[in-house]
């Protein structure tokens, strides 16, 4: 880099890439290339090198086999190691001089970034998993609802960050770098809950502030059952660049070996939109439908599906002017059978929300949505007659309610459901809101008890076909634990008045609408397992004290590298308890471990958190411990005693 600072790179290329020259493709991470998303990089990169391109893999500073610290995410300088590396790139004998980014997630949020800054090589993007909204839509805050994943990520980044360069690469300072980059470790759970409001830490690296800035060909990519959904129309609604979007059922991963199936073919894709922005050849990609989705058929809820049945469907623009809204006014219990004639009101336990399931899966594990009436049975429930024909809901359905509160904050949760014919109840989207940000995320305001307030905001995006005889229920609650931070008391809202619009598909899917070629990968990961993987979910009720509580155990196994013999592994433990009947109740522990080595050597991170609250303050305590062979090589107490602000 300028300042000196050398990052890690691993690049695939063609053979004779010097004698002809290949555009590049940058994944700028800090997820560890060596041993973290190694799986990944082995099924793509080489792939897409045997096509035609130089594929760099950068391990961001600070992290993996790169010199530096890192601060936080998306800091101006990340943003700016990933302009210096594809300058450095393009002045390379083997490129071009063109380039394009790609990523999920982290690498999928920077893509973006990195793009509305737009540094000269830098012609088109693939983004996967990302976000335009940093505070409204990513794993801090929703409708300005604190995400319990905002404490989640902040352990699981203590924890990931706290590994040690390897020394077969870095040579024998690497125990310095280690060192080094545990000394400075950020605690970034301080950082994301200090602010609670959309400031202007938010507003950077928000793409929302500007779409214009983006000029570089987009191709945004998500999942039905990841958190991060949304995007894709907000970019494809937005953009004026070449822009298109696919959003397939699945969780936390790339489409190529995503889960629930169908897979696709999605580095097939992805050379047709590198080679018609980076190599000029006329692939027809900006011939493809606006936004292709996976129009998902109404299935039994279960903690895990390996597949999700569907057919694809294709808007030639979006918003597509063959979607229109449905309004269903709420009654008494009803929707679409309005309006209100009596105050309903309610005031949920508050381990409502157990049944939700994580914001974003990836373990191929029990994170999905599961049977909803438990929850529903907490809350405030508005049901429409059996549909009377096949309904395709797609889009984001909207909610607009008049409400009043008894107390001077709550929150809402609002769940749409499909209800079976015998009872059962599945989640389709749902959607929160912090009634003290319903007018404005930058500025919340307390609110006036018995004042009645007009509250408008989306649920999630989904594609979802409603049954013939099924019906559709609203249900909202007060409580949505432990998916959201509850409320600091126990709040009633009463419902005045409402309506829900729902985009409904006029035409029927056609089955033959749109389809994807079969998955392509290069040669999977060379490694022996070492521990199996394995993953447990659960909720365990004590009737006699009233607590509730959410275990999650995730190991992710270990394994021995038998290209270069790296070992590493990982595990996650939390626990999420809670009261019915006490919101200050609420607290959640979260140990990570992290291990690794060659040879003889060996080395072990252990990081531990836990919040809890009071009415006006949020308490968090860490630990990072660091051992070599067995003895202590650091240790480090963490304590953040933050100010709770409208939240």
């Amino acid at each position: 880099m300028p300042d000196g600072c050398r990052l890690s790179a691993r690049i695939w290329m063609p053979e004779d890439a010097e004698e002809n020259p290949v555009p590049v493709i940058l994944e700028h991470l800090p997820y560890r290339k060596r041993d973290g998303t190694v799986v990944r990089d082995c099924f793509t990169h080489p792939w897409l090198a045997g096509h035609g391109y130089a594929c760099l893999r950068v391990d961001m500073r600070g992290n993996g086999d790169s010199e530096g610290l890192m601060d936080d995410e998306y800091t101006p300088q990340e943003l700016q190691d990933a302009c210096d590396v594809l300058a450095w790139a393009a002045s390379q004998p083997w490129s071009t001089g063109k380039a394009g980014m790609m990523g999920i997630s982290w690498g999928g949020f920077n893509a973006l970034q990195v793009a509305a800054l737009r540094p000269p090589s830098l012609k088109a993007i693939i983004t996967l998993c990302s976000t335009v909204d940093r505070f409204a839509d990513d794993i801090h805050f929703k409708g300005g609802c604190l995400l319990g994943e905002n404490f989640g990520w902040a352990a699981n980044m203590l924890s990931y960050s706290s590994r040690p360069p390897d020394p077969a690469l870095v040579g024998d300072k690497w125990r310095g770098l280690w060192l080094e980059r545990l000394e400075n470790m950020p605690f970034l759970a301080r950082e994301w809950l200090g602010r609670q409001a959309r400031d202007s830490y938010w507003k950077h690296g928000s793409v929302c502030e500007d779409y214009s800035a983006i000029e570089a060909a987009v191709l945004s990519i998500g999942g039905w059952h990841d958190g991060y959904r949304n995007t894709i129309a907000h970019l494809v609604s937005n953009l004026q660049c070449p822009v298109r979007g696919i959003v397939g059922p699945w969780i936390h991963k790339y489409p190529h070996y995503a889960k629930p199936e169908p897979a696709i073919g999605f580095l097939q894709e992805a050379r047709r939109w590198w080679d018609r922005w980076l190599k000029g050849i006329e692939t027809g990609v900006e011939n493809d439908p606006a936004m292709r989705l996976w129009l998902m058929d109404s299935v039994r809820p279960q903690r895990w599906l390996d597949a999700r049945p569907g057919r694809w469907i294709a808007e030639q623009a979006w918003p597509s002017p063959g979607i229109e809204p449905v309004v269903l006014e709420l009654g008494n219990g009803t929707l679409g059978d309005g309006p209100i004639s009596d105050i309903i009101s309610i005031c949920s336990p508050q381990d409502c929300g157990a049944a939700t399931g994580e914001f974003f899966p990836f373990t191929f594990g029990p994170e999905l949505p599961d049977e909803q009436s438990h929850d529903d049975a907490r809350s405030l429930c508005f049901d429409a007659g059996p549909a009377e024909a096949i309904r395709d809901i797609v889009g984001a359905p909207k909610v607009r309610l008049t409400v009043s509160v008894d107390k001077p904050l709550a929150q809402i949760a609002v769940r749409l459901c499909d209800l079976f014919t015998d009872g059962g109840s599945v989640l389709i989207t749902m959607g929160a809101m912090n009634l003290a940000h319903h007018a404005s995320h930058e500025n919340p305001r307390q609110l006036e008890p018995g004042k009645k307030y007009r509250v408008e905001f989306a649920l999630d995006q989904t594609a979802y076909r409603l049954p013939q005889g099924h019906r559709l229920r609203l249900a909202i609650s007060t409580a949505y634990w432990p998916f959201l931070w509850p409320s600091p008391e126990s709040a009633t809202v009463s419902v005045h008045a409402g309506e829900l619009l729902i985009p409904v598909r006029g035409k029927s899917a056609d089955p033959g609408e749109w389809c994807f070629e079969e998955p392509e990968a290069a040669e999977p990961w060379n490694a022996r397992e070492l521990r199996p993987p394995h993953s447990r979910r659960a909720t365990e009720r004590d009737t006699d004290s009233g607590t509730a509580a959410t275990l999650i155990d995730n190991d992710f196994g270990e394994y021995l590298d038998l290209d270069h013999g790296l070992v590493s592994g990982s595990r996650v433990s939390e626990k999420w308890l809670i009261h019915s009947d006490d919101p200050l109740s609420a607290s959640v522990e979260v140990e990570w471990e992290q291990t690794g080595g060659r040879g003889d050597w060996r080395w072990r991170t252990m990081a531990r958190m836990r919040m809890r609250s009071t009415v006006d303050r949020f308490d968090i305590t860490g630990s990072l411990k660091a051992e070599e062979n067995g003895k202590p090589a650091f240790s480090r107490d963490y304590r953040a005693d933050i100010e709770r602000k409208f939240v």
